[in-house]
């Protein structure tokens, strides 16, 4: 079989397994593309041209220079569609495409590399490829379209391993492979322009030559530096990480705006690459919700019980591979992939604990020791190939059959919706996107909402489902007292669960959900929202710039202006002396006839200046 052969053959399976993401292009924006693409003028490309461009790499971007790739296609996809989810999604869906051959033509060099035949590699590798392609976890990767982010930098990854790996086969042969390993580099400046994590692919470069390499070459002392040169670089990558990253994220308590500190997050991970390895094996959309806020974070390694089952499992899987590394080298090299691509994700970092989209590449490692093992046992029972064959044929009917079902719920926002809420009756995440798309189906407008009820019926049972949560509970609030039917219970069990909830980032939005829509016009009982935000400024940290904000809400939309007052007062208290939103308001007081207000501002913000010099004077 000819390369160009081969790289139609996979073409032909990205294209088949992208076909079974065209339900999803329906589907709209969702959590993080608001503030990516929806709400980010600085990828709202007008026009084709240098400056146009120059301008959106230069404009502040959510991701940072540090995701600029993705960014650029954002706004290409922005300026040829004209902000619409549909071209988006096909951006997504071309980058599948392509990344499946990339896969094809590094699995086959993989798979030549560890000693197969030419025939039975190229084989292995389509049908690996094609497995990784059509697997249900990957809808979630594909059609939520930030996460291009990912599956960028994958495609970027996986085509430097494979320039990298064709360098390593020229050194073997006794030729130099620098142009090989140029190439290799500067796809992996390329994944760096995607993502953080592509850092890592010195790590799976070194996966490579401890399983199926082994540091071979022509040369014996050519094999001893580049083992001395992977253990001065990994040698030092573990100092890095000791010295500098663990010191500066780690938190013994809870981590900001999160409700687990660093050890919790690291007993919780092994639960969490469990979960993802038992989706991997067992590709069940029931077993895959995409939201994850329900999960527990782990307290201790029997807390919950299914912790230290989880760290004895990863410890035995780890240990089989480095024990396998010379016998079984594909197998060894596809669960060491798989951990290795968490490395960051599972890590210290104050993320979230759980994403589908973390496994995009770290799926290869798995689909391909999962290969290897079934090959082995093909091998040991005496399975014909006709049989072998027609057993993959099947394996990947099912897999491409879970696919198409679980994108044609991502087709639409309702259809995902109910999917999420059904799949994860815990999360509210799920809940509360039922409520609103509910709420969005009946014109966004709370006065003659068709819709309505459906919405307060979701945002109930949100509230009811996930305790942890104010999100469904301030919408359910909001919607029934535009409804005219809250009661004081509402309020009280509202107020109740405000004071005992983690105030994480989600809970924290519940202060604007209630502003924003008095600002719309809702009418709220006034004693519960001036003892629900009293209990919001209690708890939160809120900058000057918020109490502001808050002190002129209370100035202009409530029937209580005298109690703003407060707000602007403990504003001063935390601003710097310096501060000209603080000086405005000043001025803005003195404009409405509040000289008196004006004076005390003044008075608070004086009296911070002194005390921040006494404190400068004291700390030389």
């Amino acid at each position: 079989m000819t390369p160009r052969r081969f790289i139609l053959l996979g073409l032909i399976c990205g294209l088949l397994a992208g076909l079974l993401f065209v339900p999803g292009l329906s589907g709209s924006f969702i959590l993080d593309d608001g503030s990516n693409i929806v709400d980010n003028p600085g990828v709202h490309l007008q026009e084709l041209s240098i400056p146009a461009i120059q301008g959106v790499i230069l404009s502040p971007q959510p991701g940072g220079l540090s995701r600029i790739m993705p960014t650029l296609t954002f706004a290409l996809d922005y300026w040829r569609g004209g902000g619409e989810p549909g071209a988006f999604k096909a951006t997504n869906i071309i980058i599948h495409v392509v990344t499946v051959c990339g896969l094809a033509l590094f699995l086959h060099l993989l798979l030549l590399a560890a000693g197969a035949h030419d025939s039975v590699a190229r084989l292995v590798a389509l049908l690996v490829a094609l497995a990784w392609a059509v697997h249900p976890l990957q809808v979630s990767s594909v059609l939520y379209v930030v996460q291009r982010m990912q599956t960028l930098a994958t495609l970027f990854l996986v085509l430097a391993m494979w320039c990298y790996l064709r360098g390593r086969l020229a050194q073997v042969q006794g030729e130099s492979g620098r142009r090989s390993f140029l190439v290799s580099f500067m796809l992996w400046l390329l994944a760096l322009g995607c993502k953080e994590d592509a850092v890592l692919l010195p790590v799976y470069c070194l996966l490579m030559e401890l399983t199926v390499m082994q540091f071979r070459s022509a040369s014996p002392v050519f094999s001893r530096r580049l083992r001395n040169c992977y253990l001065m670089a990994a040698a030092a990558g573990l100092l890095f990480y000791a010295l500098v990253v663990v010191p500066h994220y780690w938190e013994w308590g809870n981590y900001p705006g999160r409700d687990f500190s660093s050890y919790e997050r690291l007993l919780t991970q092994a639960r969490i690459l469990v979960m993802h390895l038992g989706q991997i094996v067992v590709p069940l959309p029931a077993s895959m919700p995409f939201y994850y806020d329900w999960v527990v974070p782990s307290q201790g390694v029997l807390q919950p019980v299914t912790t230290l089952p989880s760290v004895l499992l990863i410890v035995a899987l780890l240990g089989a591979a480095w024990g396998l590394r010379l016998r079984r080298p594909l197998f060894a090299f596809g669960i060491l992939l798989f951990f290795a691509s968490h490395f960051v994700t599972s890590n210290v970092l104050n993320l979230e604990l759980a994403f589908e989209h973390r496994n995009h590449l770290g799926l290869v490692g798995v689909v391909l020791a999962m290969a290897d093992m079934l090959m082995a046992l093909a091998r040991r029972l005496r399975i014909t190939p006709a049989v072998e064959l027609g057993l993959c044929g099947l394996l990947l009917a099912l897999m491409a059959s879970a696919t198409a079902m679980r994108a044609h719920d991502w087709g639409s926002r309702l259809g995902l919706a109910l999917a999420s809420s059904e799949l994860a009756p815990h999360s509210a995440r799920a809940w509360n996107s039922l409520c609103l798309t509910y709420y969005a189906m009946g014109g966004g407008k709370l006065t003659d909402n068709p819709r309505l009820d459906d919405a307060i019926d979701a945002c109930g049972k949100g509230a009811e489902a996930a305790p942890y949560s104010l999100t469904s509970f301030t919408n359910l609030v909001v919607f029934k007292s535009a409804r005219g039917d809250i009661g004081g219970q509402d309020w009280s069990n509202y107020l109740e669960r405000l004071r005992s909830v983690s105030m994480g980032p989600e809970n924290r939005q519940s202060l604007w959900i209630i502003v924003n829509n008095v600002r719309a016009g809702v009418r709220l009982d006034e004693d519960g929202l001036f003892e629900a935000l009293n209990i919001f400024q209690k708890r939160l940290p809120l900058g000057s710039g918020e109490l502001t904000a808050l002190g002129y809400f209370v100035l202009g939309h409530t029937g209580q202006p005298d109690r703003a007052l407060s707000y602007f007062l403990l504003a001063m208290q935390v601003a710097a002396p310096s501060d000209l939103l603080a000086a405005e308001t000043i001025v803005e007081m003195r404009l409405q006839g509040r000289d008196d207000w004006a004076d005390k501002l003044e008075d608070v913000l004086r009296q911070r200046a002194v005390n921040m010099h006494s404190l400068a004077t004291e700390g030389r």
